[in-house]
């Protein structure tokens, strides 16, 4: 039996209870399709509607959709955190999200379902880099800028993954139930691969395609988008690992200002000569260097206190 037959076949027999979550905002255009080519994979279909101020909500609803409305425009993130609680809300066995601007294709759901279904993984995420086809279609600019994110997301997540930001995503039960956020904005993406990392949360990649031919496909600005996810991974990074990111740059900083001071010291005692610009080097450094090992110290202690306290509870 292949694998769309063994899907309805599931659904049918109501043993699997699939959600398929779709976060919206002004895409009244796409919205209706996406929900319907949707409905063919799911129990039900789940549109988030952020705070549009065309008739999104509305649009979705006709075609068959569960409209959840913001009253304002919260972000994305703000939408991925709704649906979650939807999810938890509704005990769904599988969740699937996807964008509501037509660059994802509903139709490649099933590639998505399939590692969960058969395989046992927690979380499958869509990427655009693994077939050669689909990596050519990703425009150069966006190419660049997602790998750089993509690597960063390595040191706080996983190592393995080649498309962090990826919309494009399935989650198993047990994803669900672990999957508390924070982030309202598009750094949700790199969160969520933090917090599965955290959990333990198995995760596999398949190919899927990206359509990039797609009429006013987003409304983010790339390069802004761009620096608040690293921005959000470097906070997280900084978080997990205090004494690293601060406890080794504050060392190299007071190594520093030992250099500069020796090297002060010597030529004053051999020419009696006082170098401002060294000695300024050197107290300078010293004094960044102790601020960051003080703060890889205080940061160190409080994490390790909250672990502690959240083992307790």
């Amino acid at each position: 039996m292949c694998y769309p037959e063994r899907l309805q076949k599931l659904k049918d027999q109501n043993d699997l209870y699939i959600l398929v979550c779709i976060p919206a905002y002004n895409e009244a255009k796409m919205i209706g399709s996406i929900v319907s080519m949707a409905k063919t994979y799911a129990t039900e279909v789940i549109v988030c509607d952020d705070g549009s101020i065309d008739s999104t909500a509305e649009v979705a609803k006709s075609s068959g959709a569960t409209v959840v409305r913001h009253d304002k425009n919260k972000g994305y993130g703000a939408a991925i955190k709704a649906l979650f609680d939807v999810a938890r809300e509704k005990n769904a066995d599988v969740m699937v999200t996807l964008d509501s601007d037509g660059q994802h294709m509903p139709e490649q759901i099933p590639y998505l379902l399939k590692p969960i279904l058969r395989d046992g993984y927690d979380i499958v995420l869509g990427s655009r880099f693994l077939d050669d086809h689909d990596r050519e279609k990703v425009p150069r600019y966006r190419s660049i800028g997602i790998k750089t994110i993509t690597r960063l997301a390595h040191v706080a997540s996983y190592d393995n993954i080649t498309d962090a930001q990826s919309g494009f995503r399935a989650y198993s039960k047990r994803a669900i139930s672990n999957m508390k956020l924070y982030e309202e904005g598009m750094s949700v993406s790199t969160e969520i691969l933090q917090r599965a990392k955290e959990k333990n949360l198995r995760i596999k990649e398949v190919p899927v395609t990206v359509r990039y031919d797609v009429e006013d496909a987003s409304t983010h600005n790339p390069a802004l988008h761009g620096i608040k996810v690293m921005s959000n991974i470097l906070q997280y990074i900084s978080l997990k690992h205090p004494l690293a990111f601060y406890g080794l740059p504050g060392l190299v900083m007071l190594i520093i200002a030992t250099f500069y001071a020796f090297n002060a010291i010597e030529i004053f005692s051999h020419s009696r000569y006082v170098s401002t610009p060294m000695i300024v080097i050197a107290v300078g450094s010293a004094v960044v260097g102790v601020v960051l090992l003080a703060t890889a110290a205080i940061l160190f202690t409080i994490t390790a206190l909250l672990k502690g306290r959240v083992k307790e509870i």
